[in-house]
């Protein structure tokens, strides 16, 4: 929790279901997550579109990711200083509207080798309005939410982004698939756009009470990005939260490259079954951010933080243990998912109240940049983990990697709290 109080009866689930403008928000976030995994797929497939030849078809593939990625990496701070300018609920709907109104265009462009720059501006556009409305949607939590059910709107919320980044991609696959059955050749194009749309169509509806910012006065870009990096410098409480969250998301994203080698060791048959494992994990972080979100008031004397890093280092070296050769494979594999469901467990423990704590200790006309830096700092921390995990597994083996990494998750869950402990004992 964010007091020292416990909450008020008020608090929980069951309270935050009844403010119909969040659950705007949330259904708003569910929709349009489900199309950003979808769209990424929908990149990937569409390559093949193009009959490339073989010798460059790896390449274009990369290439459509990275022009998906590097708005992420380059724009990320600077949307967050417009967010603050601009308003909150404009940003999010009209940014999902041009998003599906581009998707809805892709069926329209020549599909020649020539033409194959055109889907990497598409890609790069999409991913630059995505910027915008990241921040715009952490931004409006705070607006929407009490103080006492802050707890309780991020765990739905990480639930449903870190849930979607973890399972999304299995989920995302069979519905671009299921969609050609009624679409046609054209059906997952159709299904991506229009979510997103919807997406745009439920936001519309939100009500989001905001303080007016002079239009006449200047906008100096450079200047805002100065000052919300100044803010996070001199705020080691959210910096601290920041860099937690940041630890949070590269474990998730290395796991998602180790998942296939680690499901082989623990007696999946099929390379694809991995998803079962990222789907305990799922499972977990749900479980974990229900569980602090309906009695987090419960835990606010716990340093939530620290237990959640160590159970979540605990379990990448438990997982080192699991041998098909003398555990037998039944119960390999249920003790792999069982590590998984607690992995999850762990993140949540991190991610919900470390996001909560930078809302709540964020000034309102800070929030823009502050959800703009941690939305670039996270996408640069995915990147990494995902270029080097298979490198590492394949020069130091699975088993090195995940101690390495059970180690580096406790020692940062430690030296994190040890040196902002007073700080966030008081704000948990």
């Amino acid at each position: 929790m964010l007091t020292s109080e416990p909450q008020p009866s008020g608090s929980g689930f069951r309270s935050l279901m009844k403010n119909r403008q969040f659950v705007i928000l949330w259904a708003g976030q569910i929709v349009a997550q489900l199309a950003d995994k979808s769209f990424l797929l929908l990149l990937i497939t569409l390559v093949a579109a193009y009959r490339p030849p073989e010798n460059i078809e790896n390449v274009m593939r990369s290439s459509v990711m990275i022009a998906n990625t590097l708005p992420a990496i380059l724009l990320g701070s600077a949307a967050g200083i417009f967010v603050d300018r601009w308003s909150k609920k404009q940003i999010l709907w009209s940014s999902n509207f041009i998003r599906g109104f581009i998707t809805l265009l892709i069926p329209l462009l020549p599909k020649e080798l020539s033409w194959f720059p055109l889907l990497l501006l598409v890609s790069g556009l999409e991913s630059i309005l995505t910027q915008f409305f990241a921040p715009a949607e952490q931004a409006a939590i705070p607006a929407l939410v009490k103080p006492q059910n802050l707890m309780s709107a991020n765990a739905l919320f990480t639930t449903t982004m870190m849930g979607s980044f973890v399972v999304g991609f299995a989920v995302g696959a069979p519905l671009l698939s299921w969609s050609q059955t009624w679409g046609g050749l054209h059906g997952p194009e159709y299904l991506v756009g229009g979510s997103y749309i919807l997406s745009a169509l439920i936001l519309c509806g939100l009500t989001i009470e905001e303080d007016k910012v002079d239009q006449t006065l200047a906008l100096h870009p450079w200047a805002d990005l100065k000052m919300g990096i100044q803010y996070l410098r001199k705020n080691r409480l959210i910096s601290n939260a920041m860099i937690q969250l940041t630890v949070l998301y590269s474990v998730f994203a290395a796991l998602l490259v180790l998942a296939i080698d680690l499901a082989k060791r623990v007696g999946f048959e099929e390379p694809s079954q991995f998803s079962f494992l990222l789907a305990a994990a799922g499972v977990g972080l749900f479980v974990g951010a229900a569980i602090l979100g309906q009695w987090g008031e419960r835990f606010h004397h716990l340093p939530l933080p620290l237990i959640g890093f160590m159970s979540m280092g605990l379990v990448l070296i438990l997982f080192c243990l699991i041998e098909i050769q003398w555990l037998g494979k039944d119960l390999s594999i249920a003790l792999s998912l069982s590590l998984s469901l607690f992995l999850g467990i762990g993140a949540a423990m991190v991610g919900v109240p470390m996001q909560t704590l930078i809302q709540v200790h964020t000034p309102p006309d800070m929030r823009g940049k502050v959800f703009g830096f941690q939305n670039n700092v996270v996408n640069i921390a995915l990147i990494f983990p995902l270029a080097i995990a298979g490198i590492l597994v394949d020069i130091f083996k699975l088993r090195r990697v995940l101690i390495a990494m059970g180690i580096a998750v406790i020692i940062a869950g430690v030296w994190t709290w040890r040196s902002t402990r007073k700080v966030l004992q008081d704000a948990i």
